[in-house]
């Protein structure tokens, strides 16, 4: 057995964090079947081999995933570790490779304060240092920082640091920035963006009078070691100076003006004349918490080369061939003072022109960026403060060289992959990957074109399959955070987060949104095997559900939302009573909080209460059992959502499901095999008729071209998932009604996590009608998961992979089912498979 990776908290190594106590985990491979770890040691040293400072000793375990470093810690102190194991036999491995983490201030003072100057500000420091053996910058700019030292840009990150509740919590980077300096003299300087922290761009979402708004500020330590063992440290205070800049203009909304003409050559370098500039402005800091970023920064992921350019009248148009979130580099040559506008957008108006529309935002100016050239010859530029959903960019002004378009997101792995004999269902896979990638911009966002925002329900819908598709450890555990940070004292949670103060009574309450918060610390305990953000929001949790449940109104729960945008409905309310749907999520999300209650060793036996009597109302009010299914006063027509959510979420008297299921069928296929539901509905429509023996019309839904499907969509052009149902849809890159994917990974393919980190996991293909094979992986905190099957006439075979420290429940569809391989027959048709590769078989599905 091997030791195959290692990961400190989620990453194969981390530089710069204040958790005192990190989790150390790794892989394990072995051949054959069966291999399981006995015990670990974990070492832990100031240099690579090294164990001067933690030695765990030889631990009886199987644990892998998650072990607490218990040693002493100190900031800005880099640890390196490694592991061995034992096996069954008491065989031990090899050790691991050596990793590293290394602390950031673990809450310490910067020994620097927060500064700036006007609009637009290049603030810099001139500094001496006879040499670096080691040099870090620890830097937070709010709302985000461009830093260089000696000309050179730090880091790869863009949009930094990550956007938070500011008044709660303030995220600062930390760099390695040895290479970028030299002995002798030396030079920093920054630009600063506005963001959502200083948003000037009113909107309606108020971000613009966000309770923690004010001006952009900077606060940076950089911090030298020398060969000799003294150090130097610079630190932002009233000895920068500052001068006014080159970028005139910035918004998330608006776009970004830069004239080039201000930059003055070298700012950022040694020997550059500042005499002229002004000192500093120290700033007042901001009220939150300083702590250092743990999830992945936002970077430049891919480029994209045009696949057209066309000319539009006075403009040129440049076609990228795909939906994506980012930015343009340009190239121009053209004289000082030219104006090239770059506006970016999904769509192509009437005209041919680029169509930017954004009611939410004020003025005319949406998704614009200007660049004034500084006459110099070929320049080249891109914005640094804003981004944009676009696939076309409309360019007047000048001519350009060249254009490339910048992909921009959080900068997290895809960790799994799927393929299957339907290629419309590969299709519907890769557009949902590409609009969950263009929505992680350190939150999940709900459409990178119009709002930017964290809308809590569109993350409740698509987080199962953001978790199949990426790893995203990290980012959930920011983004949970965020919830936390956005609760107000009565316990109420907005629909976006994070809030500047907008979404506790706009489009609200809604715990069809709100409810994410129970949902996701109980799942992700599940993928990733981790209770940490559970217990260290229980406290808030008790609260929300508290404050949920003492303004029920006739036993049930109220909403201003409901089943968000089903067909024919663009302006988004159903016309369905959504109190239906608003119980239904508030019943989840209390049964969800009994079984965290159950594995922290909270008293959660009054969420259980709670949830009978909810279950017991909802029935009570809703429930037609005269015609056997859901309906409201309110309906207009049978209304799917109605139905399905009742049934996905275990909500139907036992005697009631077959003529609910039956109602939900009759409808289906009254319409031509369509779905009526919106973004809630939509999420568990195919799952639910699988679940209840219905693949068939599952996969006659699911491939459906007429409207209102996801197939009428791709006939038309999508390469992502598009906000709504109806021609004129307003995003064509929002990810929450494109949750068919999800039935894909978990049914198609079949493989669904159980609990503690895949610890254990499910294989059920159950939806293999019209299909003869599909696959899925996953690189899980334990190891790689994976289920491939196919099928010949009547012959089913289905290979499972199954890491050490993992069991699997295998459902093998058809008669006589066999398995090569140590797998425990539970019941016909039903395996239990410890570690290694399995391959299963059966027959008697000629009719499927």
């Amino acid at each position: 057995m091997l030791v195959a990776t290692t990961t400190v908290e989620y990453a194969p190594t981390l530089l710069g964090t204040d958790v005192e106590d990190p989790w150390l985990s790794w892989t394990l491979t072995a051949p054959g079947h069966g291999a399981r770890q006995t015990a670990y040691q974990v070492v832990v040293g100031s240099e690579p081999g090294a164990a001067d400072v933690w030695d765990s000793g030889r631990v009886a375990s199987a644990r892998t995933v998650g072990i607490a470093y218990a040693g002493p810690v100190a900031p800005r102190t880099r640890y390196f570790w490694r592991v061995r194991v034992w096996d069954a036999d008491g065989a031990v491995s090899p050790w691991s490779g050596t990793s590293w983490w290394e602390t950031g201030l673990l809450g310490g003072d910067f020994g620097a304060r927060w500064i700036g100057g006007p609009d637009s500000a290049l603030l810099r420091k001139g500094f001496s240092a006879p040499d670096a053996v080691r040099a870090r910058l620890y830097v937070s700019g709010l709302a985000y920082y461009h830093v260089e030292i000696n000309g050179e840009k730090v880091g790869d990150q863009v949009l930094d640091p990550g956007f938070t509740a500011y008044d709660r919590t303030v995220l600062y980077a930390v760099h390695d920035v040895t290479e970028l300096l030299r002995a002798g003299e030396n030079a920093i300087g920054a630009m600063l963006g506005r963001g959502f922290y200083a948003m000037t761009v009113p909107n309606a979402w108020d971000w613009d009078r966000a309770r923690w708004r004010d001006e952009p500020k900077l606060l940076a330590r950089l911090e030298i070691e020398h060969a000799d063992g003294t150090r130097t440290v610079v630190g932002t205070d009233e000895t920068w100076s500052v001068a006014e800049g080159p970028v005139r203009s910035d918004s998330l909304y608006a776009g970004e003006t830069f004239d080039a003409r201000l930059l003055p050559p070298g700012w950022s370098g040694p020997g550059f004349d500042d005499s002229a500039w002004a000192a500093a402005a120290l700033r007042e800091a901001p009220a939150g918490v300083l702590r250092a970023q743990q999830h992945e920064p936002i970077e430049v992921v891919e480029d994209v080369e045009p696949v057209a350019l066309t000319e539009n009248g006075d403009s040129v148009i440049v076609d990228m061939g795909r939906t994506m979130a980012g930015w343009t580099r340009l190239t121009v040559t053209a004289p000082a003072g030219t104006v090239v506008t770059l506006k970016h957008g999904e769509k192509l108006d009437a005209d041919g022109g680029v169509e930017v529309k954004n009611r939410f935002v004020s003025g005319t100016r949406k998704q614009t960026d200007e660049y004034v050239c500084a006459g110099t010859g070929e320049e080249t530029w891109e914005p640094r403060f804003t981004y944009h959903g676009f696939r076309y960019v409309q360019i007047s002004g000048a001519k350009p060289d060249r254009v490339i378009g910048r992909v921009v997101r959080s900068a997290v792995a895809e960790h799994s992959g799927f393929r299957c004999s339907e290629p419309l269902f590969e299709t519907f896979d890769a557009a949902m990957r590409r609009t969950l990638a263009n929505n992680l911009h350190g939150i999940p966002t709900d459409t990178p074109l119009y709002e930017k925002n964290g809308w809590t329900g569109d993350a409740q819908l698509g987080a199962p399959i953001m978790a199949h598709a990426f790893a995203l450890p990290r980012f959930f555990a920011k983004w949970i955070d965020d919830l936390a940070d956005s609760q107000d004292e009565a316990g109420r949670l907005p629909v976006i987060v994070p809030s500047g103060g907008w979404g506790f009574a706009e489009l609200a309450p809604a715990p069809e949104w709100t409810t994410v918060f129970p949902y996701l610390l109980r799942q992700f305990h599940r993928w990733y095997g981790d209770d940490r953000p559970a217990r260290r929001h229980w406290d808030a949790l008790v609260r929300y559900l508290d404050w949920e449940l003492a303004r029920l109104s006739g036993g049930v729960a109220t909403t201003e939302l409901g089943d968000y945008l089903p067909p024919g409905y663009p302006q988004g309310i159903p016309p369905e009573d959504t109190r239906l749907t608003a119980s239904a999520y508030l019943h989840r999300g209390l049964v969800l909080a009994a079984e965290l209650g159950d594995l922290l060793g909270h008293d959660a036996e009054r969420y259980r209460s709670a949830a009978a009597d909810l279950k017991d109302a909802l029935n009570a009010e809703f429930l037609d059992r005269v015609e056997g299914h859901y309906r409201t006063a309110e309906d207009p027509e049978y209304r799917q959502a109605s139905n399905a959510i009742p049934l996905a979420f275990g909500l139907v008297p036992a005697d009631a499901v077959p003529s609910v299921v039956e109602s939900l069928v009759t409808d289906i296929r009254a319409r031509g095999d369509r779905l009526n539901t919106g973004a809630l509905g939509t999420s568990v429509l195919l799952p639910v008729l699988t679940a209840h023996g219905h693949a068939g019309l599952a996969h006659a839904v699911a491939t459906q071209r007429a409207y209102p499907s996801w197939g009428y969509w791709f006939d038309r052009g999508a390469d992502t998932m598009w906000e709504h149902w109806d021609p004129g849809v307003r995003s064509l890159d929002h990810y929450f009604q494109g949750t068919v994917t999800g039935w894909l990974y978990e049914h198609v393919a079949g493989l669904r996590p159980v609990e503690d980190g895949y610890a254990r996991f499910l294989v059920r293909p159950d939806a293999l009608t019209g299909l003869e094979r599909a696959e899925t992986a996953v690189d899980t905190v334990r190891g790689r998961v994976s289920v491939a099957w196919s099928r010949t006439g009547g012959r089913f075979r289905l290979a499972v992979e199954v890491p050490v420290g993992a069991v699997a429940e295998v459902h093998v569809p058809g008669r006589n089912a066999v398995v090569d391989g140590p797998a425990e027959q539970v019941r016909e048709g039903v395996f239990e498979a410890a570690h290694g590769r399995y391959a299963f078989s059966s027959d008697g599905l000629e009719t499927i």
